[in-house]
Formats: C-alpha cells, structure tokens, sequence
C-alpha cells in the first residue's frame, strides 16, 4: 500500500488529505505531513532553524535529539549533489538576516553545508523509518525544506508527485513526477479540439496592477519607510542613533530614491536594509532612459526573486544574469536586450555586482519600471525568460518564447527552449502559428486536472463548492498515485 507524505500547507488543505485516505478505502495511507504547526513536520521550524515552544510539547521538533547514521548517502552520491546543495542553500537564503526580520542564523557557506547535511540525513532517516512510498507536493518545491524533502525523496528512488496551480488557470492545475520534467509533453498525440485563444489579448494577472505598466508620479519618502530605518539602525547600529548626521544623510538617500521612482513603488515600507538602500539607488539611475520600440530587440522580464519559477524551474538559470548572457550570445551584434526589472523585486539577488554583470553586456538596456510590459511584448522580436508569463503572453501575441527553465507552456509552438549555439534572429523569423498554438494549447488542458489546491486562488472562483472541490482534488491524487492517471507534464 502506498504511504504518502504530503507537503500540504494550510488549513484549506487539510480535507484533501482527509478524503484521500476516505476514498481510496485503504489503498492509500497519508503517512506524514509536513506543513502548518502541529504537522508531522512543521515547515517554518526548518526553514527559519527555530524551534517553536508549543510545538515542541505535543511533538518533539525533527531535527531534536537525532543522531548521523548516513541515511543520505545516496543523496551524498549523486553526480549532481552540488547542483543540489546549491538549489537548496539559494532556497534557504530567502529567510536569511538580510532580507526576513524572523531570520534565520545561518551567516555563511559553511553554516549553509552544514545544516544542509544534517537536514538531509534526518529527512532521509524518517522517510526510510516511516516506510514512505510517495511524496506529494501540492506545490512545486521552493520554499528550503520541501526542496530538501523533493531531492531525499528523488534520491531514495520513491516516487514524487507535484501538483501547481498557476496564475492563469483558476480552477485547474499541473502535475508531474518530477521538477525537471514541468512543461514538457507531447502535444502531437493529443486528440483533444482546439481552445480557441484571442491573439494579442494579454491575460489578466491579478497579482499585476495596471499602475506599474505606465508613467506616472513619483513617490514621497513615507512615515512607515521612516519607521522600518530607524527600527534598523536600533537593530544593527544602535550607536547610530545618537547621531543625527548619519540619519539625516540616510534619510536623505531614502528620499531620493523615492523621487525617483513611481509613487506607486515603497521600496521600504515593509522591510530596510542597507542592502536594499544600495539597489534602490542603483535602480533609480535607469529610471528615465528612454526606450526605442522601433530597434530590434529581445525583450527580458526579470522574476521577482525568491519566487518559484526562478528559484526552482529556473535550474542553473535562477542566476538571471546569466540567461541574459546567453541571450547576448546568440542574437545579432546590433540587436539589443531590453531587461526590465520586477516590479514586485527587492534586494534579494540584486546586489551591486548584479548590476556591474549587467553593463558589462554590451547589448542591455535597462528599461524605466514604468515600460508597458505589453508594448515591450508585442514590439519585440522574441521573448526571452526563465520561466515566466510574459513568454505566454509573446506567444498570444505572435512573438516566439525563448525558455530557459520549466515554462508549462515551453512544448507549444513558438516556446523554444534555449540551446547553446541557437540563433535567435532565425527563431525569430519562423513567428508562431496561431492555429497550432490553439491546437497544441487544447491538448495541455485536456491534460490539465479540475479543481482549486491552493488557497489564493479561492476568491478567483465564484460558487466554488469546496467540499466537491476536495472530493475532486484527492480522487486525483490517488489516482496519480496508483499509476491510474498520466501526469500532465512528462518527459517524451
């Protein structure tokens, strides 16, 4: 019988689990959870490294009292253990001191080792104790800990099961068995109709607001910016305090900064650090170059980071700079890249060295935050992204999408995953074939599965009946889990 863990965050997930084992009348047991307090494995304790008092009486914390038996051994082996280790440290750093106030402890490469080894062999050591078979993702792995729980999984030979839920889609989502494996099938064995799709329409992104694609004021150095400083400065530099030179001088920069951008963006409201001071002034700089549409161009929206698209379908190319490297290699001399920056972006990843790497591309042109992203799209020659919506949005339009990481749309016509050597102007020139898009795009969403799995998506969807819904949603998993049903996303 298959003994599941479930990565299933939130309470809205708990009926899902709850009907799996009530429907599969036996065939299938949730064997541990790992999600909110009181799971079997509480996730925030892993990724902040704190233990949490109320949690710790009614179960003892995981990582608490254990012992090195080498359970990770075959994780340890693997020829891509450093990619992994890797991918897992740059997950884990979304909580580190520089960018989360309820941050971790972790202060450098080794410290990151270090909890990693551990953290793997007592993941490992309770899947093998609990006798695991499967483990099922309700999203796909990004967050530090579940990242961890995906690559011990992968690496003792149980099966994976990973569900997502994406922007455009309300009420259906993805599966596949593996992270590398999202996007890909084969649409030509579809027997599916055609969806019809409107060309040029841009979809509605609920999480994108219509302010940030236009120019309009700028900001005013805020009351609660002021606070998020001086709470700082209390912090880090209480000294400084006692000196007002140095918070006039800083508080200065602030104001700049804010003059600077759109009144719609308050770069410190929710967080400072002198990191993200450094950013945001280098940010500010590109604020009023003007773009020409009229040259020829690939257009490059960056993700916002951490972020799931980036962070893990990205692989290698979570370091965006280094997918605008590739693009510069394989377009024509005098062909430009117009990068534009996430509007939702901090500091995170976008340390002073990232812009240097940048102007040392000779075809970059940082773009005003304020660029229609929509014009940029539909002016462009090609698209290029990790794994992001605006290639959907070049392909509607008729512009080719060079993807670099797991995009759910990268095997539709005109979605060219990035290959060392390939022309871009070529890729170019060959446009995308709207009839076959609508065909190729009928066939993914007869693959797709009904229903909503998570909890953001909820108000998206008008009379949602959610006890139906959670029927629907473990009926699912239980057949993926059996082998009863084909995962959407699956290599060729």
């Amino acid at each position: 019988m298959p003994r599941l863990l479930c990565d299933a965050r939130g309470p809205f997930r708990d009926s899902f689990l709850k009907d799996i084992e009530r429907l599969s009348q036996g065939e299938v047991s949730v064997a541990l959870r790992a999600g909110e307090r009181g799971a079997d494995i509480f996730a925030r304790s892993l990724t902040t490294m704190k233990r949490d008092g109320r949690h710790e009486k009614r179960q003892k914390p995981l990582l608490k009292d254990t012992q090195h038996v080498g359970a990770n051994m075959a994780l340890l082996a693997a020829p891509e253990f450093h990619e992994m280790a890797t991918m897992a440290i740059d997950h884990f750093l979304r909580m580190s001191p520089t960018y989360r106030y309820n941050a971790h402890n972790l202060k450098n490469l080794q410290d990151y080792l270090d909890y990693y080894y551990i953290l793997t062999d007592v993941i490992a050591q309770k899947l093998l104790s609990e006798q695991i078979t499967h483990v099922v993702f309700f999203m796909v792995p990004h967050l530090g800990y579940d990242t961890v729980l995906y690559q011990v999984a992968r690496s003792l030979g149980l099966k994976t099961v990973i569900l997502n839920q994406q922007a455009l889609f309300n009420q259906q989502y993805f599966s596949s068995s593996s992270i590398e494996e999202y996007g890909i099938f084969d649409p030509s064995v579809s027997t599916a109709a055609p969806i019809a799709l409107e060309r040029g329409k841009m979809p509605d992104l609920f999480y994108m607001q219509g302010a940030w694609q236009q120019a309009g004021k700028t900001g005013k150095l805020t009351l609660r910016a002021m606070a998020q400083f001086l709470a700082y400065v209390a912090r880090h530099e209480p000294g400084k305090l006692l000196s007002p030179a140095y918070l006039w001088l800083n508080l200065q920069r602030m104001q700049k900064i804010y003059a600077s951008l759109p009144d719609w963006r308050d770069p410190f409201a929710d967080f400072f650090h002198t990191n993200a001071l450094a950013y945001f002034e280098h940010l500010a700089e590109y604020e009023r170059g003007a773009v020409d549409l009229d040259q020829k161009y690939v257009y490059v929206p960056l993700h916002n980071q951490p972020e799931m698209s980036a962070s893990s379908l990205g692989g290698r190319y979570r370091d965006q700079v280094l997918m605008i490297e590739a693009v510069a290699r394989s377009i024509p001399a005098d062909w430009k890249i117009y990068v534009k920056e996430n509007p939702r972006q901090g500091a995170f990843a976008r340390g002073p060295f990232y812009f240097h790497r940048l102007s040392r591309i000779a075809q970059v042109t940082l773009v005003p935050s304020y660029t229609s992203s929509q014009a940029l799209v539909a002016r462009a020659q090609a698209v290029a992204t990790v794994a992001g919506t605006a290639g959907w949005e070049g392909l509607l339009s008729g512009v080719p999408a060079v993807t670099f990481g797991g995009a759910w749309y990268r095997s539709l016509p005109g979605a060219v995953p990035f290959v060392e050597g390939m022309d871009i102007s070529e890729i170019a020139q060959k446009g995308v074939s709207h009839p076959q898009l609508e065909a190729s795009y009928g066939a993914l969403m007869d693959r797709a599965h009904e229903g909503v799995i998570d909890s953001l998506f909820l108000d998206k969807v008008e009379n949602l009946d959610r006890v139906k819904n959670s029927e629907t949603v473990a009926q699912t998993v239980i057949e993926l889990v059996l082998g009863q049903r084909q995962t959407t996303f699956g290599a060729l």
